[in-house]
């Protein structure tokens, strides 16, 4: 089994002010995450804008990150898109690379069959030595992948783990229950990670893992401590965060909040843009409320 860790962080990609990826600030973030909190970067993932990047930008983050890490933390790469060709293409030139597994995102648009997602993971899955970790968003891709799909891709040997952002938890649970003891069930949404390893969940893939990744990891382990009732007051309390960070699409509020915290990343890049005023000062307000784990440089 892989160790990648309960706690991975799907992480934003910074740019510079002309809008190209900032690789040393890549670095420089992937360094901060693992200093607070993260087990394991997820890079090139839907909140580090990966549809806007190009296959050179990719491979090259993917290249650097895994390089700063040195092995203190999983990389997974987001190499999955709605083409089956270039989810394998892409997979295979990030294997080279050395990453630690892939990311692959139910195919989008498109909106596949049942035995079509399944197909789609599979042919990736036979492609590669890489542990497959499949992200299920249908909020994103309009697709929900069934549970008796996820059932039946666990056992392809190197499909290792689910990211659940369905937020469908009947869903969940006849996932959890019908799996073997080594398939990973990770929660897709920030504020579904209290209840989904209370079901027996494995961990979560983040994004206010950015800002609060150590206290998320002390959620965590009270929780499988026994500690619920601890666990569950952390929960509550970062919930209104949680909330801030999706008031608009993902990334522009994380963005937004990192910026104005001092840890430059940069804007989005087109379709995505800065957030309204209304919605901006909401994400202060939050802010303020919130003690933030992540370590900001002072110069």
């Amino acid at each position: 089994m892989p160790k990648f860790g309960r706690l991975l962080t799907a992480m934003v990609t910074p740019f510079d002010e002309k809008g190209e990826v900032d690789y040393a600030q890549a670095r420089k973030l992937a360094r901060a995450l693992m200093k607070s909190g993260s087990d394991g970067l997820v890079v090139s993932g839907t909140t580090g804008e990966s549809p806007t990047l190009t296959t050179e930008e990719k491979l090259r983050l993917f290249a650097e990150v895994k390089a700063e890490l040195a092995g203190k933390g999983a990389v997974i790469a987001g190499t999955g898109n709605y083409s089956t060709r270039e989810s394998i293409q892409l997979t295979k030139e990030a294997e080279k690379l050395g990453v630690d597994g892939c990311l692959l995102v139910v195919p989008y648009y498109n909106r596949p069959t049942q035995e079509g997602i399944f197909r789609h993971f599979s042919a990736i899955a036979e492609a590669t030595t890489l542990p497959c970790i499949m992200y299920n968003v249908p909020s994103r891709t309009s697709s929900n992948m069934a549970a008796e799909t996820v059932i039946r891709l666990s056992k392809v040997g190197n499909i290792v783990a689910v990211k659940e952002a369905s937020a469908n938890f009947r869903q969940i649970s006849e996932i959890i229950q019908g799996v073997g003891d080594g398939f990973l069930v990770y929660s897709g949404n920030d504020g579904d990670t209290f209840p989904l390893m209370a079901m027996g969940g494995y961990g979560v893939v983040g994004v206010i893992t950015h800002l609060v990744g150590l206290q998320t990891k002390d959620m965590m382990n009270k929780l499988l401590a026994g500690k619920v009732s601890e666990a569950a007051a952390i929960h509550r309390r970062l919930l209104p965060l949680v909330d801030a960070m999706f008031l608009v699409g993902n990334p522009i509020p994380l963005k937004f909040a990192m910026n104005h915290l001092g840890f430059r990343v940069g804007e989005t890049r087109l379709p995505l843009c800065e957030p309204d005023e209304k919605t901006a000062a909401a994400i202060l307000a939050t802010l303020k409320r919130h003690t933030i784990d992540l370590p900001i440089p002072t110069a």
